[in-house]
């Protein structure tokens, strides 16, 4: 019996990347990928991503320094002097939380390292029903592949995968609960690493989803902001 494809997965720590974790252990063997760009919540995330790879039983696993990220600025995920917007996003608004080209060069580090390891498929969390960063869209990952197809060896063959691209915010929660991902080993807050603030736009939007389900979230907010029903 031949043993399932090797997939590399990018893993946050975040509630998006582990629900799509649980997609891709159906089928693959997982390598687990995280990035350091020196985000607010760093040390957070990488505990998070600790935690579901102990979970996945993931052995291959990589966390690599991009902290040029936080050099080039340009966003208040990287840089404290610009703040967090909290509230409600205008609907065709980059909001400041944007990362320039961000996920490029997140799969840029995910093709080299497929490569190397001979995985066959790259999977990410990235949905753009709720998201208007240009990073996060169809045609983005459709003009990745091209770029993977010509810049990597012919026998590769690696493909970025997207599992939750159509999904809004409540169906990748549902398909968390459905699968059994293990949604409390997660961090989503842009801004705290003890309790979530449950004001940033990634705490609003994964409350609003668990809420729509009459679910409740599993990890701890700040006074004020109940987690779920």
């Amino acid at each position: 019996m031949t043993d399932p494809p090797l997939a590399v997965v990018l893993v946050s720590g975040g509630l998006d990347s582990c629900v799509t974790a649980a997609i891709a252990a159906r089928t693959y063997r997982l390598a687990f990928l995280h990035l350091n760009y020196r985000q607010l919540t760093q040390t957070r995330e990488l505990r998070a991503f600790d935690e579901l790879a102990a979970h996945f039983q993931v052995t291959q696993r990589l966390t690599v320094d991009l902290s040029y990220m936080e050099q080039i600025g340009g966003s208040s995920l990287v840089d404290p002097t610009l703040a967090i917007p909290e509230g409600e996003d205008g609907d065709d608004q980059i909001p400041s939380t944007y990362v320039p080209f961000r996920n490029a060069n997140l799969l840029g580090v995910a093709v080299a390292w497929a490569e190397v390891i001979g995985a066959a498929d790259i999977f990410i969390g990235a949905h753009e029903e709720e998201s208007v960063y240009p990073d996060c869209r169809r045609d983005f990952f459709s003009a990745y592949n091209r770029m993977i197809a010509a810049g990597t060896r012919p026998d590769s063959q690696i493909q970025v995968r997207t599992p939750l691209i159509a999904m809004d915010k409540a169906a990748i929660v549902r398909t968390g609960l459905e699968l059994d991902a293990p949604l409390q080993l997660t961090w989503s807050c842009y801004q705290h690493s003890d309790l979530a603030c449950g004001r940033c736009h990634s705490c609003r939007l994964r409350l609003k989803a668990f809420q729509h389900l009459g679910a409740v979230d599993p990890i701890p907010y700040t006074t004020g902001h109940p987690s779920g029903v």
